[in-house]
Order: structure tokens, then C-alpha cells, then sequence
């Protein structure tokens, strides 16, 4: 395909019933393994469209965050995983974990971390 122009590629795209589009406003995207979500905020999602097939493209930085076993799943914002590494004085796995256990209640997720769980 080498010498082949953008535009002329696209028209062949176009025969072979193969669109592309970028999607706008994506705010993250987020890969769940088993052991870790991949996290993507400043992702670029392209779709691919073919007979048959729709895939999607993302191009941009993953952050890595520990998953834990619970089946439940908790939100919580950065500032909360903040304020709690702050507090406890740990890391950002050990506050997201702790916040996870805790379903995202602050004051227990200190505690859980500064050994003072009842």
C-alpha cells in the first residue's frame, strides 16, 4: 500500500464496506482483568466498522490499578485515595484497597489502615 494517498485510501475502505470514526468526548476507558483495571483518562477511541466485526482502537496512557476479590464494585475519586494515603500514611494500592473494603467510606478506610478496625 505504499504511494497509495489518504483520500484514495478511503475510497477503497468505502468499497470494501469499511468505515472509520473517531469517537469525541470520551472521558475514560477502563480494561478489567482480574487482577488489575487498566484505566485510560486520556484516551483516543477510534471505530472501526466492517461487515461482521466493529472494533475499537484506543491509543493513549493506561494507569494501572490492583482489583480486589470483591465482586461488588465501589467508587470512589482520586481526592478520597488521596486523603486516605494522607492520613494513613500508605500507599496508593494499599488506600485504593482499603476504600474498596471499606465501600468507600473514608473514616473506616483510615482506621482499616492505621490498625484500628473494631
Amino acid at each position: 500500500m505504499r504511494g497509495v494517498s489518504p483520500k484514495k485510501l478511503k475510497q477503497m475502505m468505502q468499497q470494501f464496506g469499511i468505515s472509520v470514526e473517531e469517537l469525541d468526548d470520551v472521558e475514560e476507558v477502563i480494561i478489567r482483568r482480574a487482577d488489575v483495571e487498566l484505566v485510560f483518562k486520556d484516551a483516543n477511541v477510534t471505530v472501526i466498522n466492517a461487515p461482521g466485526a466493529k472494533t475499537y482502537q484506543i491509543i493513549g496512557t493506561p494507569e494501572e490499578r490492583p482489583r480486589t476479590a470483591s465482586s461488588e464494585e465501589v467508587t470512589f475519586s482520586e481526592e478520597d485515595v488521596r486523603l486516605v494515603m494522607e492520613k494513613a500514611g500508605c500507599s496508593e494500592a494499599e488506600a485504593r484497597a482499603a476504600l474498596q473494603d471499606a465501600k468507600g467510606d473514608l473514616a473506616d478506610a483510615i482506621m482499616r489502615l492505621c490498625g484500628d478496625e473494631t
